[in-house]
C-alpha cells in the first residue's frame, strides 16, 4: 500500500536546502540530471528572481515516489525576510525536514525553525548537510542538538546499534517494554514515536555530492506513518499566488474527503472560514451580507474551474483531489492563507510578522496602479498590508526587511513595469489601553440610524484582538450583532497616540439599536467605528513597541563589547554559550536599537560575528513620550477614524463631539464600568 507524506524543507538560507530537494528527486528518478541552485537551474527554483539571487523566495511543490512512499516535498525560503512564506506551509505538512549546515552549526534562525515546527506540532527529521567540507563535525552537531533541542535528537543514518536502542527506549515505557521483551525495537514503534514527535531521526550526508541521500529516503520510508484523514471535507489554504497569464491559484492540502474539479466551496469571506458546498447541489449556507445587514439563502460559494498537481514549474490536471494531497485551485477569488474550508474552521494565525514600515515613492507613476499592484501582491502575501494614508497621500506597507524590499521592488518592475522606491523604515509601533473603558458610537443623519455600545478592557499580551457579545437578542436583534462583530473584524482600528493599530485589546458588544424601517448595513458600521474610536479617547493608551529576540555568535575576545552594548539597548540576555573559540549570546531587545546592529557585529568583530534577529512580540514603549511627540499624531484631525458621532433634529443630522456623545445618546450606558 502506497503511503502519501506532505514533507516541508526547511533550513537557514545557504544550508543546501534546495540542493538537498534537488538530490532526493534525482535520486527517485523524478528529474534525469541535477540542477544546482548557483547556476540558476534548479528544478524547483522557478522563478526568475530565485534564479538570479541563488535563493528560494517563494515556496512551491514537487512529487517524487520512492518504493512504496508517495512524497510532496514542499520546497520552503530559507531567508528570514521570507519566513512568513515559509510559516504559511507549517500548517499542511505532515512532517518537516530540517536541514543543518555542518559547518556552521545551529544558527540563530534554525532554533527559530525548531520552535515553529514545536508550535505547529510538525513531526521532524534532520538532515546534517555539507559533511564534506572542512571543519564538519558529525558529532558536535548531535551533541548540540541534543543540548539544545531535545534529546531525543538520535542519529538513525546507520541504524541502531545497541546504545541507540536504549537511547530510544527510554523514550517511552511501551518502548521499554517492548525492547527488554525482545532485545530489539520495530520501525513500527520508531515511526510511532516520530510521528508524536518524541524522537527526531537524524541523517547526515552532503546533497551536492548524493553522499546520504539514499539512506535519508530509506529514512524517510520506514518512519514515517500515513496521516488519517475523516470522510467529511476539509481543506486548509496555505498559499496564493498568480500563474504567468495572470490566474489566481489557490494552493491548499485536502484534510478530509475528496475534492472533485468543478465542485463549489463556500469561501464565506468571513473569519472562521467556509465550507464545501458539493457542485451536484449541497446545502446553501446563510450569511451575512454587511450591505445590506440581512440574512440570505443565496449562494456565497466559487467553482472550482481547475485542479492543478504541481511539481516544481510543470503541472497535471486532475479531476479530483484526494485526502492528503496538495493542489492549486483556480476560480476561487476570495480565499486567504491560513482559511480552513470544510470542516477546518480554525484561521491559522501567523507567529512571524513585519515590524518595519515603510512609505512608497512612486515618482511619475499613477499611485492608484500601483496600489492595485500592490494589491495584487499583498494577496498573495496578507503581511505586506498595503495601506492608502488618505492624510499623507502615501502608500503604506511593512515588510520584514531589506531583501524583501528589493524584492518587492523587482517584482513591481518585472510584473507590472513599475519603478518604485522606498523611503527609510520607520517601526511599526501598536498600541493598547490600561484599563476598560466603555466606548459609543452613534449615526442618525437625516432617515438613518444606529447606535452602538462597546466595553474595551485591555487583554493578555499577545491575544491580538478579541472579539465577543453579551448582548441580549431581546434588545438587538442577532442580525444585527453579526454584522456589528463583521465591521469589528474588517478594520484595523487606530489607536490615538500616534495612529498605530491597537492590540491586546477585548471588545464586547454591550448594546444596540436599530429601526426597522430606516436603518442599513452602513450605519451600523459607521456607529461601530465611531464607539471604538471614542472608547479608545477615553481611555488611558499605552504604546507598545516591538522586540527581537535575537542570537548573537562572535569570537569570545568580543563578548564584552556584546554584553554592553545589549545592556545600552535596554535588552536582556541568557548566560553565554561557549562553543571552542566562540560564543553564542542569546536574548532579546527592542527593534528600535537593534535595527542597525547587524553593521556594527561585522565591524568590531572584523567579519567572524553574526547576528540573527526575529520578532518576538510587543512590550511597552520605553521612550513613550518622545515617540509620540515625534509622530506628532491628532486623533480628532483624523477623518477616516473619527471618535465623534451624529444626531439628528428638526430633519437634519449634525455632529457631536466624542466628549459630549453620552449627553445625547439614547441608550443607557456606564452599567458595565
Amino acid at each position: 500500500m502506497t503511503k502519501r507524506i506532505v514533507l516541508g524543507m526547511l533550513a537557514h538560507v545557504d544550508a543546501g536546502k534546495t540542493t538537498l530537494s534537488e538530490a532526493m528527486l534525482y535520486r527517485a528518478g523524478r528529474i534525469r540530471r541535477l540542477g544546482r541552485v548557483d547556476h540558476g537551474d534548479a528544478y524547483l527554483d522557478t522563478n526568475d528572481l530565485e534564479r538570479q539571487r541563488g535563493i528560494t523566495i517563494f515556496s512551491k511543490p514537487a512529487r517524487l515516489i520512492f518504493h512504496d512512499l508517495e512524497l510532496t516535498i514542499v520546497d520552503t525560503p530559507g531567508h528570514v525576510d521570507f519566513s512568513a512564506e515559509m510559516e504559511r506551509t507549517l500548517s499542511v505538512l505532515d512532517y518537516a525536514l530540517l536541514v543543518v549546515d555542518a559547518t556552521s552549526g545551529l544558527e540563530g534562525y534554525v532554533d527559530t525553525l525548531w520552535r515553529l515546527l514545536a508550535r505547529y506540532g510538525v513531526p521532524t527529521f534532520i538532515f546534517v548537510n555539507k559533511m564534506d567540507l572542512s571543519g564538519a563535525d558529525s558529532q558536535r552537531i548531535i551533541d548540540l542538538s541534543r543540548r539544545r533541542w531535545s534529546q531525543a535528537c538520535l542519529d538513525l543514518s546507520h541504524g541502531l546499534d545497541q546504545a541507540g536502542m536504549e537511547d530510544v527506549a527510554l523514550l517511552d515505557e511501551g518502548v521499554m517494554e517492548e525492547y527488554l521483551r525482545t532485545g530489539g525495537v520495530p520501525d513500527e514503534s520508531l515511526a510511532k514515536l516520530v510521528a508524536d514527535r518524541r524522537l527526531f531521526p537524524c541523517f547526515f550526508g552532503s546533497a551536492l555530492r548524493l553522499d546520504g541521500v539514499d539512506t535519508l529516503l530509506e529514512g524517510l520510508e520506514r518512519y514515517t506513518l500515513s496521516s488519517r484523514y475523516g470522510e467529511g471535507f476539509g481543506a486548509r489554504v496555505f498559499k496564493i499566488s498568480h500563474d504567468g497569464k495572470g490566474a489566481r491559484l489557490t494552493w491548499l492540502k485536502v484534510t478530509g474527503g475528496d475534492l472533485p474539479v468543478k465542485s463549489t466551496l463556500d469561501t464565506g469571506g468571513d473569519l472562521q472560514g467556509g465550507s464545501a458546498v458539493n457542485a451536484e447541489g449541497g446545502t446553501e449556507s446563510s450569511n451575512v451580507y454587511a450591505d445590506s445587514g440581512k440574512t440570505t439563502n443565496q449562494k456565497s460559494g466559487e467553482k472550482i474551474d481547475q485542479l492543478r498537481v504541481y511539481s516544481g514549474a510543470a503541472y497535471e490536471l486532475t479531476d479530483c483531489a484526494r485526502s492528503g494531497s496538495i493542489v492549486a485551485a483556480t476560480g476561487l477569488d476570495r480565499t486567504r492563507p491560513g482559511q480552513g474550508l470544510g470542516i477546518e474552521r480554525e484561521e491559522v494565525r501567523p507567529v512571524l510578522e513585519p515590524v518595519l514600515t515603510y512609505a512608497v515613492e512612486a515618482v511619475g507613476l499613477d499611485k492608484h496602479q500601483v496600489l492595485s499592484a500592490l494589491r495584487t501582491l499583498e494577496d498573495e502575501d496578507p503581511l505586506l498590508h498595503v495601506v492608502w494614508q488618505e492624510r499623507l497621500r502615501e502608500i503604506h506597507l511593512r515588510l520584514m526587511g531589506q531583501v524583501q524590499l528589493e524584492v518587492i521592488q523587482e517584482e513591481l518592475e518585472r510584473r507590472f513595469g513599475m519603478r518604485v522606491s522606498f523611503s527609510r523604515g520607520g517601526i511599526l509601533y501598536r498600541e493598547t489601553i490600561a484599563g476598560p473603558v466603555e466606548g459609543v458610537g452613534h449615526f442618525e443623519p437625516l432617515r438613518h440610524y444606529a447606535e452602538v455600545h462597546l466595553l474595551l478592557e485591555p487583554g493578555e499580551r499577545g491575544s491580538g484582538l478579541t472579539l465577543a457579545s453579551a448582548c441580549s437578542l431581546d434588545r438587538l436583534d442577532g442580525n444585527w450583532q453579526r454584522l456589528i462583530m463583521t465591521h469589528l473584524a474588517e478594520k484595523e482600528h487606530l489607536g490615538v497616540l500616534t495612529g498605530s493599530p491597537i492590540t491586546d485589546v477585548c471588545i464586547t458588544l454591550l448594546d444596540g439599536r436599530g429601526h426597522i424601517k430606516h436603518t442599513e448595513g452602513g450605519d451600523f458600521r459607521q456607529a461601530t467605528y465611531r464607539a471604538v474610536r471614542q472608547g479608545l479617547m477615553k481611555a488611558r493608551s499605552i504604546l507598545l513597541e516591538p522586540w527581537y529576540h535575537f542570537r548573537l555568535t562572535l569570537p569570545q575576545e568580543n563578548l564584552g563589547r556584546a554584553m554592553s552594548d545589549i545592556y545600552r539597548m535596554k535588552g536582556s540576555f541568557e548566560d553565554p554559550q561557549t562553543d571552542g573559540e566562540t560564543v553564542d549570546l542569546e536574548g532579546k531587545a527592542p527593534v528600535s536599537q537593534m535595527r542597525d546592529y547587524a553593521m556594527e557585529v561585522n565591524t568590531y568583530s572584523h567579519g567572524r560575528g553574526h547576528l540573527s534577529c526575529l520578532f518576538s512580540g510587543y512590550r511597552p514603549c520605553q521612550d513613550q513620550d518622545a515617540v509620540v511627540e515625534s509622530v506628532d499624531y491628532d486623533p480628532e484631525s483624523d477623518p477616516e477614524n473619527t471618535p465623534d458621532s451624529v444626531f439628528c433634529a428638526h430633519g437634519a443630522g449634525y455632529p457631536v463631539k466624542w466628549t459630549r456623545v453620552e449627553d445625547f445618546m439614547h441608550l443607557p450606558g456606564g452599567q458595565y464600568i
